[in-house]
């Protein structure tokens, strides 16, 4: 499971792509918006800044936005800054690999076979969505429902 953390920064990245390009977003906008505590808003969005994911403003036109596209965004991405490696089991990180200590070898371990699989559906999934795919997504969904 991902953490909370990392949901709220993928909601707050929503809203930041679906802001005008060049209009920074207030964190208090989002916040409230999202339904994310404030200060813990910010601790994120420090975290993303830190990581060349967002930009801030300050003074009174000021806030956040986005640094790159939001098709340039990925969930993968933004996981792998909140939450770390993105894998079952230590032994099939990538960014962070280490042996099981319990593993008499990765050739013959039946369980790592079957939990690659998983790992690499998963980043396959979510290197290949981006932010922008989430806001189409939500924009369809409304617009189905409108419809209806």
């Amino acid at each position: 499971m991902i953490t909370q953390k990392a949901k709220y920064a993928l909601r707050a990245l929503t809203v930041l792509a679906e802001a005008e390009s060049d209009e920074p977003v207030m964190i208090s906008d989002i916040a409230v918006q999202q339904k994310i505590p404030k200060k813990f808003l910010e601790q994120i969005l420090l975290d993303l800044k830190h990581h060349g994911i967002v930009a801030s403003r300050r003074g009174k036109q000021g806030g956040y936005l986005l640094l790159k596209p939001a098709h340039n965004i990925t969930f993968g991405e933004i996981l792998r800054v909140i939450d770390g490696p993105i894998a079952p089991l230590p032994c099939l990180s990538i960014t962070a690999y280490r042996k099981c200590d319990d593993c008499d070898g990765e050739q013959t371990c039946q369980i790592r076979h079957v939990f690659a699989k998983v790992a690499d559906a998963t980043r396959k999934v979510l290197f290949s969505t981006t932010i922008a795919d989430a806001v189409s997504t939500k924009r369809g969904a409304e617009v189905t429902r409108l419809l209806a």
